[in-house]
């Protein structure tokens, strides 16, 4: 992973932003790593698996024997 000291974000965030477009980039303080930068793309691609993983976990668990209908559990879950 690449990382980035929290000296050089301040004086060039155009430039770490620009190196955490396709990867984390680790932003360090006095060696030790304080955050992680992520750039849009990789941000969203991370949100939109979380919310995938989540609905398909609730669908897993829902008994549709018990007279739950799929189509109201998806409808909730906008899928």
């Amino acid at each position: 992973m690449n990382t980035i000291s929290i000296s050089q974000l301040k004086i060039n965030p155009s430039k770490a932003i620009l190196g955490a477009l396709d990867f984390p980039l680790a932003v360090e303080n006095r060696n030790k790593v304080e955050a992680y930068l992520l750039g849009k793309d990789l941000y969203e691609k991370i949100v939109s698996f979380m919310e995938d993983s989540i609905d398909r976990k609730t669908v897993l668990e829902t008994n549709f024997k018990k007279g739950n209908d799929f189509e109201k559990i998806a409808k909730e879950l906008n899928i």
